[in-house]
């Protein structure tokens, strides 16, 4: 069973997901890091070079395969979206953590951020629409909630660490 990380943009996803395992000694993956080992090239060339279809058939791919093979596991915010992963996440025993944030927080840590190809352009108004869409299929798929807003990500970290059962 892998304690999965799952959020919005700018949720802090990969930072939390890390210092989380760290401190529980576990292993730890983001699978868009992965994708991009792999691929040789950042998501956002990615997408531009070879489209969305393209990458969301990697991240499924990644994701079904990662999802066992480590302790904890981030994904990207868009993951949830895909059936299989959805349906991989919804018949497991994995604890599912939603890292909830505001659309006014996601914006201010995203900023202008061109590593994330979904975001580029009206970045408020573009996260609005994915948020929309993304948090109800958040909130059905997590076993915890947690709000990040106004919380760095070493507090959140540490306190999921604290709760089950890390030293201090």
């Amino acid at each position: 069973m892998s304690i999965v990380i799952i959020g919005a943009p700018g949720a802090g996803k990969s930072t939390v997901g890390k210092r989380l395992a760290r401190k529980l000694g576990r292993t730890y993956v983001d699978v868009d890091q992965r994708i991009e080992e792999v691929e040789g090239k950042p998501v956002a060339e990615i997408f531009a070079d070879e489209g969305e279809d393209y990458f969301r058939a990697l991240e499924q791919e990644a994701t079904l395969e990662l999802l066992d093979a480590f302790d904890v596991v981030s994904l990207g915010g868009g993951a949830v979206m895909n059936r299989g992963i959805r349906e991989a996440l919804e018949n497991s025993d994995h604890e599912i953590i939603w890292l909830k944030v505001s659309i006014g927080q996601a914006t201010r840590r995203v900023g202008m951020n061109k590593a994330r190809p979904l975001l580029l352009g009206n970045v408020r108004g573009r996260l609005i629409e994915l948020l929309r869409e993304r948090n109800p299929v958040y909130e059905a798929l997590a076993t915890q909630i947690v709000e990040t807003d106004g919380r760095g990500s070493v507090e959140v970290a540490d306190e999921l660490a604290a709760e089950r059962g890390a030293e201090q």
